[in-house]
């Protein structure tokens, strides 16, 4: 039996770093670019229009924003505003998307399938913005406010964040600090050292709590500049005295089911590279008191990236050496795997919505994961539905089983009722 593959979505003719999928219209945002050397690699946001042809899902690209110098490393996406990770500086982009009217859009029984791209749809860019019309669809991209966010000897924003109304983003990069900016204004509201050396991931909570992790092997909670806490995730899990390990993401996630509830999702894995590397660990905590709930390995693949689908049900792992995971959230159990499915470093991953769009994409599947990596590859990945016993079934088994074993007894030993 060979080995599972992940269908290709989409290529682009860039690395890419970034992910993000926007509910409301079902445009796949995918983000990178070969920097500020003269290698004639372009630097670019590609926005995809997602499609189910012939009972498959297909990516088309709709637009391209070029971003001439800068690559993008990292996207957060609130409604139709963008921030962009560029450098050390951060770029804000609005876009917008109208049907036009008296055009018909694309049919649903074409033939064509699989990755595609759209003649005509990346035409030339205006520097503070470009449009795109094609196939009933109107996209205009626009630049907005752009900020330098690092300041660091070798600057470099490495996460960006929204809080839970989009009013506020949080940044955090080389220089270990954290600085908080008003949306769409970008006027700094908040500035302070979270950890000593880069910081890896940041998330905001819906309670204003901010999360940090950095290879300083901390991770920390933060009430504006104030630290609430700092996480132990070996409080009830492995300990490796010899092994020192380092917080690599961390995301805040819905507990399925309350709607009240919240948890942290972080991956763990070891400081240093070995020749025989240990395993990375996957840790869910308690989203009020940031106490540990549970520890599992997620194997000896270095994990590069994570994401928590909308509901909170599922999580998502990319790994340095290209393989791509899907985990449930519950019990952090592996649901899907696929080893070295982009045989590169998996720069991001991102679950296809919950809401909006995303059920009509989705079909019968249970849950589809997009990841992206520096071999310019996006990819898709598709849960099938688990089967599962209406519970009605299950009673109506049990009492059929009492009934026949009465029977049994019966037969056997007249008289026995």
């Amino acid at each position: 039996m060979g080995r599972r593959r992940a269908p290709e979505l989409y290529r682009a003719p860039f690395p890419l770093y970034a992910l993000q999928v926007d509910p409301s219209t079902g445009l796949l945002i995918a983000a990178g670019g070969g920097g500020a050397a003269k290698t004639g690699i372009k630097n670019g946001v590609h926005f995809l229009q997602l499609e189910r042809i012939n009972g498959r899902l297909s990516a088309s690209l709709l637009h391209s924003h070029d971003t001439e110098k800068r690559a993008t490393m990292n996207l957060a996406l609130a409604g139709d505003i963008l921030a962009a990770g560029q450098d050390a500086h951060c770029q804000l982009l609005r876009f917008q998307a109208h049907q036009q009217k008296g055009s018909k859009a694309e049919k649903a029984g074409s033939k064509e399938q699989g990755p595609r791209q759209r003649k005509g749809a990346a035409p030339a860019e205006k520097k503070y913005g470009a449009e795109t019309q094609h196939e009933g669809l109107e996209l205009r991209v626009e630049n907005l406010q752009a900020v330098q966010t690092d300041f660091s000897s070798d600057p470099l924003q490495k996460v960006v964040c929204f809080n839970h109304d989009n009013t506020l983003l949080a940044t955090g990069g080389t220089d270990g600090y954290v600085r908080v900016w008003k949306v769409p204004s970008l006027e700094k509201v908040l500035e302070f050292k979270a950890h000593e050396g880069e910081i890896e991931d940041l998330a905001l909570g819906p309670d204003g709590k901010l999360v940090t992790v950095g290879r300083d092997l901390k991770a920390s909670v933060w009430q504006k500049d104030q630290l609430v806490t700092q996480l132990h995730w070996q409080e009830n899990g492995p300990t490796f005295s010899s092994t020192p390990y380092r917080y690599q993401a961390c995301r805040f996630g819905q507990v399925p089911d309350q709607p009240a509830g919240l948890r942290l999702f972080t991956v763990q894995i070891p400081h240093k590279r070995l020749r025989q590397p240990p395993p990375c660990y996957l840790t869910a905590w308690d989203g009020s008191n940031f106490l540990p709930l549970r520890t599992k390995s997620c194997g000896h693949e270095v994990v590069s990236c994570l994401n928590v689908s909308e509901s909170g049900t599922f999580l998502g792992l990319g790994t340095v050496t290209g393989s791509v995971a899907i985990y449930i959230a519950f019990s952090l159990q592996c649901l899907y795997y696929v080893r070295e499915a982009h045989g590169i470093v998996v720069t991001d991953v991102a679950f296809l919505p919950e809401k909006g769009r995303g059920p009509e994409l989705l079909g019968s599947h249970e849950t589809a994961l997009f990841s992206v990596a520096v071999d310019s590859r996006c990819q898709l990945h598709l849960l099938p539905s688990r089967r599962s016993v209406p519970v009605w079934l299950l009673l109506l088994l049990c009492v059929g089983l009492i009934v026949v074993t009465i029977l049994l007894l019966q037969s056997a030993f007249p008289g026995f009722l």
